[in-house]
């Protein structure tokens, strides 16, 4: 994965998060330890602290694009949804744990 493939991760990502809502938002932003982000995930929209690293991931960028597909850029909920199960994106963020340790 190139420098070219993580800056458009990182540019997806930013352009995810709205002005006004991540500024309603920026209170939690001390429990987020540095080199990772928040993502909400399934019905309930529950909250995952994820590193940075996962934005390189051909996987994990193919989530990115179903949550470009699904939710656009300017989302309420603020921050990057995810349109999957939480089951599927912990089997996944697993998977990515092994392949990004390697």
């Amino acid at each position: 994965m190139g420098i070219r493939s993580l800056t458009q991760a990182k540019q997806k990502l930013q352009r995810t998060l709205s002005p006004r809502i991540s500024k309603a938002i920026s209170w939690r932003s001390t429990d987020v330890p540095k080199g990772h982000f928040p993502v909400y995930v399934g019905k309930t929209n529950k909250r995952f602290v994820i590193p940075i690293s996962y934005l390189s991931h051909p996987m994990f960028q193919e989530l990115l694009h179903w949550s470009e597909e699904e939710f656009g850029f300017d989302h309420l909920m603020g921050g990057l949804t995810i349109p999957c199960t939480e089951d599927y994106f912990v089997s996944l963020t697993s998977m990515l744990i092994f392949s990004t340790s390697s």
